[in-house]
């Protein structure tokens, strides 16, 4: 929560999205800190103490998906990103979704 709430990233924040879900009936969940590779202290701080403690204010069973971190296929696959990248390699994707290496050049993706 240091961070300014003006960044959209930070939201919705965690607790409030737990009371939301408790508002609507939700009874378990299961969170997944997506944004992040490792278990870091704001992982570990904000959803392990922070978010547990609101789920179980609000009657809410609550798990953790734990980070990727140095998982052997995470690893692999990060390796292989990076490398495919090096050689210039056409990607491997895993849908026909368009991504930085085929949108045109005025793509709002390449302007970022």
């Amino acid at each position: 929560r240091g961070a300014p709430r003006s960044q959209p990233w930070l939201e919705p924040d965690v607790n409030d999205r737990l009371e939301e879900l408790a508002g609507e009936g939700a009874e378990a969940v299961v969170v997944v800190p997506h944004g992040f590779v490792s278990d870091h202290m704001e992982v570990k701080y904000d959803l392990d103490n922070e978010a547990l403690e609101t789920a179980g204010k609000l009657g809410i069973a609550f798990e953790r998906a734990l980070s990727p971190g140095t998982h052997p296929r995470f690893v692999r696959m990060v390796r292989e990103l990076v490398q495919e990248r090096a050689e210039g390699a056409e990607p491997s994707g895993l849908s026909g979704l368009p991504s930085c290496h085929t949108c045109a050049e005025d793509c709002c993706l390449q302007k970022r």
